[in-house]
């Protein structure tokens, strides 16, 4: 979903994504996370909040709630709140469950709640979006979803992908609104 919205973003001409993910929470603290992560996206550090015009935030679905990492990131971000340094920034939320009624959009509402606090603009998904009233998948005005099944083997759906793409559009039209 990250590189679904990611490519929706970059299809608005003079708006380019970068890929962040967030350690995991380790249960024994004397345990760390390698600096950088074997595979995939690089962690994200605050630097990356401070730079970027537009942040689409994705976790996936923990009883109804973002998951700890992405909390315990965002839990670090209070000197952020303090300077306002994200204030105005467009932002928007994704989040993927493995039951069709797993809660995602109390996790999408769950992960709109700092960004709110830090007077971030939240940017959903209108229902000018046909796959938003066709999908039997994810999708929901709050931010795109996924529903990836008990054993995470379904693919994103073409509405779930439609509406992944349409929510990276938006966050890059907006925050290039805004930048200008």
């Amino acid at each position: 979903m990250a590189e679904l919205i990611a490519e929706g973003v970059e299809r608005v001409p003079g708006a380019m994504a970068r890929l962040r993910t967030v350690p995991r929470v380790a249960p024994v603290t004397q345990t760390a996370a390698p600096a950088i992560p074997p595979e995939g996206a690089p962690y994200a550090e605050l630097r990356d909040l401070e730079s970027c015009a537009g942040l689409a935030l994705g976790s996936p679905t923990r009883f109804g709630n973002m998951a700890a990492p992405l909390k315990h990131f965002l839990d670090g971000t209070s000197s952020f709140w303090l300077k306002g340094t994200l204030a105005g920034k467009p932002a928007c939320v994704f989040t993927s469950t493995a039951s069709m009624h797993g809660g995602q959009e109390t996790t999408l509402l769950s992960m709109m709640l700092p960004l709110l606090h830090h007077g971030m603009l939240i940017v959903g998904l209108p229902y000018t979006q046909a796959e938003l009233n066709a999908t039997r998948t994810g999708g929901t005005p709050y931010g795109a979803s996924h529903f990836a099944g008990l054993a995470d083997d379904l693919p994103v759906s073409d509405a779930e992908r439609a509406l992944c793409l349409a929510q990276g559009r938006r966050l890059a039209e907006v925050a290039l609104k805004l930048a200008r």
